[in-house]
């Protein structure tokens, strides 16, 4: 008996240890920091437009909201861009981002002043991750079979578009979005983060459950990795277009602002 209590105590003492030396991971246990500012930064094809059905919750709460323009030309223009708006921010800031812009919130979130990050369908790579090479891993989504690359830029076919890419709108308004797309820097899907700033911030998901850009089997195991606060909304790819309250719930959680 008092060799098994010996031999407890210490398989206790190496469990402990092997936990210590685990990668600390955001605690979202823990009631949100309050944040005033919320950064709201758009993915590939798109603009800030993307937000314009969440941007008016937000105000209405008393938030502080600003849309990152993000370039689509590189990973690191986007990350320059999104610092330089961080850096305008006075206080706490919530920092969102929808579908590519995951990978870039991944990597500007280390900023002092973000308090939490946001991940609307999104990708969340690790740090120096391969992404395309994790996506592969799920199920293959049709979006991207109408990919129209011209001068290293890509775009989406107007039917891979309507169809797959804001699947779930009404056909007239996914038009007008497709009339507002923007090219893509084809570089910057395959261009990797130097940090992964959920590891050290609360971090917070938004699974789009019809999603065709982005497999939602992936947004939820990028979930889970992150240790997020998870949602699954009944939308496709642009789900703060198609549940703008429900994403813009999420965001209000994150900035301790839940009703």
């Amino acid at each position: 008996m008092k060799m098994y209590k010996t031999g407890a105590a210490v398989a206790l003492c190496l469990m402990a240890a092997a936990a210590a030396s685990l990668p600390a991971h955001a605690q979202t246990t823990a009631a949100p920091v309050k944040a005033h500012n919320v950064v709201l930064v758009h993915g590939a094809w798109a603009d800030g437009s993307s937000w314009d059905k969440v941007i008016p919750i937000l105000q209405a709460a008393g938030l502080h909201v600003t849309a990152v323009q993000n370039p689509l030309t590189s990973l690191a223009a986007a990350d320059a861009e999104t610092r330089r708006v961080l850096a305008l921010q006075d206080g706490p800031t919530v920092l969102v981002g929808h579908s590519f812009a995951g990978t870039i919130i991944s990597d500007t979130g280390d900023a002092a002043n973000v308090s939490a990050l946001v991940y609307v369908a999104a990708r969340a790579p690790d740090a120096g991750e391969d992404f395309i090479a994790l996506s592969k891993k799920f199920p293959s989504v049709p979006a991207h079979s109408g990919l129209v690359v011209h001068d290293g830029l890509s775009t989406l076919s107007e039917n891979a578009f309507t169809q797959y890419f804001a699947n779930g709108l009404p056909h007239a308004q996914a038009e007008v979005l497709f009339a507002e797309q923007q090219p893509t820097a084809t570089s910057t899907f395959s261009a990797r983060t130097t940090v992964a700033a959920w590891h050290d911030k609360p971090s917070f998901y938004a699974v789009a459950k019809q999603d065709m850009t982005i497999s939602p089997d992936l947004e939820r195991f990028v979930a889970k990795r992150m240790h997020a606060t998870t949602i699954e909304v009944e939308s496709g790819h642009l789900a703060m277009v198609v549940q703008p309250q429900a994403i813009a719930d999420l965001i209000l959680k994150a900035a301790g602002q839940e009703k």
